[in-house]
């Protein structure tokens, strides 16, 4: 309730002086909610865009707002504290609804804005998470009108709004906004761009598909089934196929995964959370990604990996995908159609003009779109255009 009336203030006072266009400064901030563990994909994307934007002379630093250990009123007076030097600053605020309230309801979210705002400095909210939670029950379609709210109230307080998606595909943002950006993520594992193989002419090498992360929760049986059932497909057409999960959640999936391949001739190995550069390299080697947590789309940082390492990637179709996902090595199908999941799986792996078709457009799709040079530079023609007022 001590947010109420901060929040009745923003929603209906605009003060000319947030309109005002100034310069860029070379010193920004990158505005973090909660760390999120074993990984942290928020914290990867801030770092990798400074040591981008540091390539282009620009700064950027990370600071994370400390309201789980303090909780939100002492989290509210430290930020109004470390704010003070904060005038004419571009601050990068990260969104992910959880983020920013353990039940995804980030209300307060809209608090921090406000008071960014009141210290004069320029706010730009990137929206990683977009969209809303899936609604089934009561309480959840109330938490997802929540998120909309939210989502329409931070853009509307915000000088830019940049989304990790296109911007056609987002229904809570208003129609022909002058001050959203689509700007895709990059990978959070190092990219290898170097001349590949899949391996054909090395018939005693097993063919080896990549899974990079599995979701925890009530996801992971349609997840299993679809591994399983498109590597069972692999196996009737090449001889002991290797499976390696790696990532977030493939470890604990893994007894589940070893049940729904039971009598598959299927080498499956799980390798857990690993360093970015083993990451890298094991996907390197691999001759292909499967990926089946929901449609790929250009803010899943996992499938936008195996871009960067020129590994063909297999999934679902999404509302983006004739994005920059189009130009990339990417082979899509009917979400849930696993039929056709299994039949594209078994054919990248066995055509190999297919294969070094797919591995040359990520090449190119890596350079022109998910390269982090490239996605801070986006970042800078964002932020230099002048203010836009909705």
């Amino acid at each position: 309730m001590a947010a109420l009336p901060v929040l009745v203030f923003l929603f209906f006072v605009r003060p000319k002086s947030w309109q005002v266009t100034l310069p860029v400064t070379p010193t920004m901030i990158a505005l973090l909610g909660r760390r999120d563990s074993p990984t942290d994909a928020l914290e990867d994307y801030c770092r990798l865009l400074r040591e981008a934007l540091a390539r282009e002379g620009q700064e950027l630093s990370l600071v994370w707002t400390p309201w789980p250990e303090m909780g939100w009123i002492r989290a509210f007076l430290w930020l109004w504290r470390h704010s003070r030097g904060w005038q004419d600053r571009w601050i990068l605020v990260q969104y992910t609804a959880l983020s920013w309230s353990r039940r995804g309801i980030p209300l307060n979210l809209l608090v921090v804005l406000g008071m960014v705002k009141v210290r004069r400095a320029r706010v730009a909210v990137v929206f990683h998470d977009p969209g809303t939670y899936r609604a089934d029950r009561v309480m959840e379609r109330i938490r997802a009108c929540l998120q909309w709210c939210v989502l329409r109230a931070a853009h509307r307080l915000a000088e830019k709004s940049v989304l990790t998606v296109p911007l056609t595909g987002v229904r809570w943002l208003p129609g022909g906004s002058r001050k959203a950006f689509f700007i895709p993520i990059g990978a959070n594992v190092p990219a290898i761009q170097k001349q590949q193989s899949n391996g054909a002419s090395h018939a005693a090498r097993p063919k080896t598909v990549a899974v990079f992360g599995i979701t925890g929760g009530g996801a992971i049986p349609r997840e299993i089934d679809d591994i399983a059932y498109a590597m069972s497909h692999v196996a009737r057409h090449f001889e002991n196929p290797r499976l390696l999960t790696l990532g977030r959640g493939s470890e604990e999936a893994e007894g589940k995964l070893r049940r729904a391949l039971d009598g598959a001739s299927v080498d499956l190995v799980a390798m857990g959370v690993l360093p970015p550069e083993e990451i890298s390299s094991l996907l390197t080697s691999s001759d292909a990604l499967l990926f089946v947590r929901g449609p790929i789309s250009t803010n899943r940082g996992s499938a936008i990996a195996g871009i960067a390492c020129g590994l063909p990637v297999v999934g679902y179709s999404g509302s983006d995908a004739q994005s920059p996902l189009a130009e990339a090595g990417v082979v899509l199908v009917p979400q849930d159609n696993r039929e056709a999941l299994a039949r594209e799986l078994t054919r990248v792996l066995s055509n190999e003009q297919l294969w070094e078709t797919l591995h040359q457009r990520n090449l190119l799709a890596w350079q022109r779109h998910f390269s982090w040079s490239s996605i801070a530079r986006q970042f800078m023609k964002a932020l230099e255009n002048g203010a836009a007022v909705e």
